[in-house]
């Protein structure tokens, strides 16, 4: 697989497939190219768009270089726009919405937005402390555990999973928790990133998700001069490719 080489030094390895306008599309916490639901988004949307996924950084086929700070990431995700010719529209899920607004603050060759139930859902003192105790001792699978815990999944469900041989593959990339947490740790999207993206956005919710993720969908295309808020019927934050796909064709095509 192809990488490319962001401001600090690090690899990040991504792929291209289709034909048509670039899209580069961002992952959410505990995702990448191998695991995840960007590729087999891209092969739905590869008849309409130049697909472009990637790993981010700590994840899969990429890289990752201390210290961390959440600029990295932006960095990153604007080499990969390089990569692909310079210019891109971007889908972005989950705390990928953090990576993308601020990238799309920053111009980066972006000139279209979707994003997918960002989280912006307030500050949360006492998970980011637990979370980065467990990190630094060492504890990975219950640093996953906890944000496990934190977005809903109940006990017996988590007990279950870490029983699972899927269970390592989270546990090798849990220092990455702590990447998504710095991004969203305002808990709103940042005054200077709503103040700079004048590119086309639309913020998309799931109508079957709990009310804080709509409310935090809703609240953050309130909070971006211009942007658009839809809502995908019957979807919740695990959304199926083939209901979104169609979504983005329309938005961004």
């Amino acid at each position: 697989m192809p990488t490319v080489t962001s401001t600090d030094g690090t690899a990040i390895g991504y792929e291209r497939t289709g034909a048509g306008p670039v899209l580069v599309l961002v992952d959410g916490a505990m995702c990448y190219r191998a695991a995840g639901p960007m590729r087999p988004l891209a092969a739905l949307l590869r008849e309409h768009f130049t697909v472009v996924t990637y790993d981010r950084r700590g994840r899969g086929e990429s890289g990752d270089t201390p210290p961390f700070d959440p600029r990295r990431e932006v960095e990153d995700l604007q080499a990969v726009v390089r990569a692909a010719g310079g210019s891109a529209r971007l889908c972005t899920m989950s705390s990928g919405g953090a990576v993308g607004l601020a990238a799309a603050a920053q111009g980066s060759g972006i000139t279209a937005l979707a994003v997918y139930e960002p989280p912006f859902v307030g500050p949360d003192p006492a998970y980011s402390a637990r979370l980065a105790e467990l990190l630094a001792a060492g504890r990975r699978g219950d640093a996953v555990a906890l944000f496990m815990g934190r977005v809903g999944m109940p006990a017996e469900a988590i007990a279950g999973f870490r029983a699972s041989p899927a269970f390592a593959t989270l546990e090798a990339i849990a220092p990455t928790l702590a990447y998504d947490d710095a991004a969203l740790a305002p808990g709103k999207v940042r005054p200077e990133v709503t103040a700079s993206v004048v590119v086309p956005t639309v913020v998309v919710a799931g109508g079957a998700s709990p009310a804080w993720l709509r409310d935090a969908a809703r609240e953050t295309a309130a909070a971006l001069p211009g942007a658009a808020f839809e809502v995908l019927d019957g979807q919740t934050h695990d959304v199926d490719p083939a209901a979104l796909a169609p979504l983005l064709v329309k938005l961004l095509g």
